[in-house]
Parts: C-alpha cells; sequence; structure tokens
C-alpha cells in the first residue's frame, strides 16, 4: 500500500513529473521516431493518455477544445495510446494512428508499449486520463475517467489563462 502510494503521488498538479522517453520497444511516435516528456515546454500541451478502448470517452470534452481553435503556435495536443492495455492487434492500432496522424496533424500521436506512463507517473490503466501543462511543463489540471462539463470549463478557462 504504501509503495502504490509514492506512485501515485508522482503526478501532481503544481509540479513538472519526471522525464518519460519511449523509444524502441516501449514505444514512440506514430512515425518510428522517439519521444521525451522534455517537448512538453514552450507551449500550453493537453496530453492525452488513454486506453483505445475507451478512446469515445470523453467525445464531447475533445469537441469543447476543438471549438476553441486555441492558437497552434501556443497550443498543442499529444495523444498517446496505450497499446498494451487492448484487445485490438497493434497493427490494427498502428493503421488507425496513422491515419489519425495524417487527418490531425497538429496532434503528436505516440505510442506507449509497456505502460511506461502507468508505472512512471501512475496514471490510470485501462483508463482515460487528461493532463494538462502549462509552457515550463508544469501539470495544470489532471482527471482519469469521464470529464464533466464542470471539467471541461475549468480546462478550457486554465488554457486561456496560460496561453
Amino acid at each position: 500500500m504504501f509503495i502504490l502510494s509514492l506512485v501515485m503521488a508522482v503526478l501532481m498538479v503544481g509540479t513538472t513529473p519526471p522525464v518519460v522517453v519511449l523509444e524502441g520497444e516501449k514505444g514512440g511516435t506514430v512515425d518510428g521516431k522517439p519521444f521525451s516528456t522534455e517537448m512538453i515546454k514552450g507551449k500550453v500541451y493537453l496530453v492525452i493518455y488513454a486506453d483505445p478502448d475507451k478512446r469515445d470517452l470523453n467525445e464531447d470534452f475533445a469537441e469543447a477544445i476543438k471549438k476553441q481553435q486555441f492558437d497552434k503556435s501556443r497550443f498543442g495536443s499529444i495523444a498517446i495510446i496505450n497499446m498494451k492495455a487492448t484487445w485490438i492487434p497493434n497493427f490494427v492500432l498502428n493503421g488507425i494512428l496513422k491515419k489519425k496522424q495524417e487527418k490531425y496533424p497538429n496532434t503528436i500521436y505516440v505510442k506507449d508499449y509497456d505502460k511506461v506512463f502507468v508505472k512512471k507517473w501512475g496514471l490510470k490503466d485501462d483508463d482515460y486520463n487528461v493532463m494538462l501543462f502549462d509552457k515550463e511543463g508544469k501539470l495544470l489540471f489532471y482527471k482519469s475517467g469521464k470529464l464533466t462539463e464542470e471539467d471541461t470549463r475549468k480546462v478550457i478557462q486554465l488554457i486561456k489563462e496560460n496561453l
């Protein structure tokens, strides 16, 4: 129980989580390049870490964010897929992710083959995790599961305040 508490305490609002690098067998971007959370700086970033089976859980939230049409030079989005959390074969997911990357070129799509973010940041496994980071990489918001309308309003307000 004590060890679980330490893992869960890694991701705290107002702090910068430890750097995570995905490359090789651990994962990376859709085009096969390494991914590091060091890049979550310089813009306000919305980061989604999701089980592919839960991808539609917060569709209303995603639509509300899109409607805002935030300045892409100051706001970015990253979708990290928990590839190990689903029964869907990796080759099928890879195809889906390549199409999504083409359709949404401003979002960075990342594959996590070994639940690295679950282990290093204490994110909820087999779920939909939403994180918002400021320009320095500090966590402004975190919630797993279904977001409420109030959560959506809060995230939009935090983005506006930190752009």
